[in-house]
């Protein structure tokens, strides 16, 4: 049975993700209800389950409108955050294997940003598109990573490592449109990269015309992601420091 992965912008910046299979939908960190439900409804097709890779309002903002309108709808979240995620109907922890639209998805842990973010990595979604899934919410961003609201630099090395060793071809499904920015201050911090610098033009070019830069790839990260290509979490936590002080001018 062919699958799909679609895109839908809301909000500032935010990106949810529509995982498709036949007649039947998943939904990733839904920041709200409206524009998700329009576009199930205006597809005829049915939510089976919602993934929330962490508690912040604008990746479970939405879920329980959606729930009221797709009762039996699975919400899988973490376990350890059963209380920020209280609707969740199906707890999982790092290392669970469980099976989604008949498909077998991993839970891994990447704690950092919060201190119960996992992620969901789908090795054979089997659709007609190269490579497997990751949907990383805020941890792993394209050219970035998330701020270390919760979690330490070290236990954001230790996601970042494992998630590069992902499969080159895992399409990166992050939660944010961050890119542009991400590689603007990454490029002021290796003028001489010259693998940044095209990946900078082109996300520039993407943008200027209105298109999504994500989702990225493990193997596009390795070679442009400063952050994933830090050696200790004491060079991530410089990076970050830096990052979280930079503005764009």
């Amino acid at each position: 049975m062919h699958s799909s992965l679609h895109a839908l912008p809301v909000l500032q910046d935010n990106v949810i993700w529509v995982w498709v299979r036949g007649t039947e939908a998943v939904v990733i960190d839904p920041a709200v209800a409206p524009q998700v439900q329009d576009w199930l409804e205006d597809r005829q097709l049915d939510l089976a389950a919602v993934l929330q890779t962490h508690h912040h309002a604008d990746h479970i903002g939405g879920t329980p409108d959606l729930l009221k309108r797709w009762p039996q709808a699975a919400v899988i979240a973490s376990a350890d955050d059963r209380q920020r995620i209280p609707f969740q109907t199906m707890p999982v922890r790092d290392g669970d294997q469980i099976t989604v639209l008949g498909v077998a998805v991993e839970v891994l842990d990447v704690a950092a940003h919060t201190r119960a973010h996992i992620a969901f990595f789908i090795p054979k979604p089997q659709d007609a598109e190269s490579g497997p899934l990751l949907f990383c919410g805020d941890t792993l961003f394209s050219g970035g990573c998330g701020r270390l609201f919760e979690g330490s630099a070290e236990q954001m090395h230790q996601a970042l490592q494992k998630l590069a060793k992902l499969p080159e071809a895992t399409r990166v499904c992050c939660a944010h449109e961050y890119t542009e920015a991400n590689l603007q201050w990454a490029v002021e911090q290796r003028p001489n990269d010259t693998d940044l610098a095209e990946r900078y033009q082109e996300v520039r070019t993407l943008r200027s015309k209105g298109a999504l830069s994500i989702p990225s790839s493990i193997g596009v990260e390795r070679r442009t992601n400063l952050f994933m290509q830090a050696s200790s979490a004491v060079e991530l936590a410089l990076l970050r420091q830096g990052k979280d002080q930079w503005r764009p001018v």
